[in-house]
């Protein structure tokens, strides 16, 4: 990253708290100033490509600032796309994977070290604070080299096989698919376009990308680096647009792989979509209603950190947020004192500015969606912080909301089932681990979960029978959320995700390839 200390991720936050740090960012936004509000194309094959209807890209901390204009791609745009790409991939298949691991590596490290500039758009784009836009790219940067270095070990995933006589050689082989889709979530758009884009690149696919409407600028920057790193121009087009953009892309007949991050109600169409007419690979990474347990053995400090940072980080708006903390009935008023302490202690802004913790949200409807939550929360249950819209001030042209703790609800309300995405966590209590474990477990998703305890036997308890692909003990930095690439794999089980795969693990990069049992008899 070219910083002075240590590497910013989500563990490691504190770091980008130097005055190098902080020096830097501002340079990066100041450059971002003369180039925000132009007019963006399509990034296809052939040339850029910009006509029709368009769309504009906004920040959601102000919506005054226009970040750019980007095109609303057309099932014709679309087709382009996908026949550059279908063209572009035996070349790039039969360059070797040694030859994509090289440009891979380059922009890996391009992307570390655009970082600023990177997180610096991404905090306009996103409404991120200035650390978790910088987690946002190093992710980015980590994920696609850690991609290279599982190619790496794996040798290209070549490997000889038994043999039925000394005239008879078999080897097993990993190709790739051909046309690989990328359909990108707002919340992180850098790694959650750039990660899968480089597993598929570097397995020898070739690639679109359609990021979401709310991001197609971050997009932008990331195909300027793939093709300054020297990815041939149809091995990676960019389509912008909006849902129908997306279903046209996911739609098309030559498209053999695809990986959405989203919705669980749009990730079971496209499983049932890339079902039809014979089975392909649709990695669906979807939601998450991720519990917290807290124990009377627990240091309470660090698991009131470790909620608060998880809740509200980001705006409650990722699919790994703490959404529910059960915590035990003995300690649930100490445990309370200290998240609300912490809850009203977090500065709400500009996420752009230093020392800010709460941007706003991404849109109006997640407002809307956010005020609908909490009257629920009023009506049925005590809301103990927030609970309302920021419009005072200079929150008033952005999308801000207060940090929410609600208590008191009933077992089976919807604030307990449902995934929110907005920055609410509901409270319940529980009488023992047994109920805490299974209240934890009672629900379609299994994205990532969290225990507090100091007791050796819940630890084991808590790790054999959560059903989640993500766990943490006694995690301060995140109670559910941070994962890293090479560190903690990220993937969801039940109704989180389709494949069972996590990314940024040693099993995600192999899912863009299919086996071929080679036999040759000398």
């Amino acid at each position: 990253m070219g910083t002075t200390g240590e590497r910013v991720t989500y563990a490691t936050l504190a770091a980008g708290q130097t005055a190098d740090f902080r020096r830097r960012f501002d340079e990066a936004l100041s450059g971002w100033a003369p180039r925000l509000g132009r007019t963006h194309p399509h990034r296809l094959a052939g040339g850029p490509s910009a006509g029709g209807a368009s769309f504009e890209d906004r920040n959601p901390a102000d919506t005054r600032m226009l970040l750019g204009r980007f095109p609303a791609g057309t099932p014709a745009e679309v087709d382009r796309a996908v026949g550059a790409a279908r063209e572009a991939a035996a070349p790039w298949r039969d360059r070797g994977w040694r030859g994509r691991v090289e440009i891979l590596r380059r922009a890996g490290d391009l992307v570390e070290q655009r970082a600023f500039e990177l997180a610096a758009l991404v905090s306009l784009e996103v409404g991120k604070n200035r650390l978790e836009a910088m987690g946002d790219v190093t992710e980015t940067a980590d994920l696609i080299r850690y991609y290279c270095d599982q190619m790496e070990a794996g040798g290209g995933f070549d490997r000889p096989m038994a043999r039925f006589s000394p005239e008879e050689e078999t080897r097993s082989v990993l190709r790739p698919y051909g046309v690989w889709a990328v359909i990108s979530p707002f919340n992180f758009p850098a790694a959650l376009a750039g990660g899968p884009a480089g597993g598929a690149l570097v397995a020898g696919n070739t690639v679109v990308l359609k990021p979401s409407q709310e991001t197609p600028l971050t997009a932008e920057a990331l195909w300027q680096v793939f093709a300054e790193a020297g990815l041939p121009p149809a091995v990676l087009q960019v389509v912008h647009g909006k849902g129908a953009t997306g279903e046209a892309l996911a739609r098309h007949p030559g498209v053999d792989g695809i990986t959405f991050t989203g919705s669980k109600a749009v990730g079971l169409e496209l499983i049932e979509l890339f079902a039809r007419e014979y089975p392909r690979p649709c990695i669906a990474e979807m939601g998450g209603k991720n519990p917290a347990i807290v124990m009377p053995s627990a240091d309470l400090e660090a698991a009131a950190e470790g909620v608060m940072r998880s809740a509200f980080g980001l705006q409650g708006q990722k699919c790994s947020a703490c959404s529910r903390v059960l915590v035990h009935r003995d300690v649930k008023a100490p445990f309370l004192e200290l998240l609300l302490g912490k809850t009203a202690g977090l500065s709400i802004g500009d996420p752009a500015g230093h020392g800010v913790f709460l941007g706003p949200l991404i849109h109006e409807r997640a407002r809307a969606a956010y005020e609908s939550h909490a009257a629920a929360a009023r009506r049925d249950g005590r809301v103990l912080a927030g609970g309302h819209a920021l419009r005072a001030g200079e929150l008033a042209h952005g999308y801000f909301v207060a940090p929410t703790v609600v208590d008191s609800l009933a077992p089976d309300h919807p604030l307990l089932r449902e995934e929110l995405f907005v920055p609410l966590v509901c409270v319940a209590e529980v009488g023992s681990f047994a109920e805490a474990l299974a209240w934890a477990n009672g629900t379609e998703y299994g994205l990532t979960a969290g225990l507090f305890s100091r007791e050796p036997e819940e630890a084991d308890a808590f790790l054999d029978g959560i059903e989640a692909g993500v766990v943490y003990v006694n995690r301060r930095a995140g109670a559910t959320t941070g994962a890293w690439p090479g560190v903690q794999p990220f993937g969801g089980w039940k109704a989180s995700g389709s494949s069972g795969k996590a990314s940024g693990g040693l099993y995600y990069v192999q899912q863009f390839m299919r086996e071929q049992s080679r036999t040759i008899v000398h």
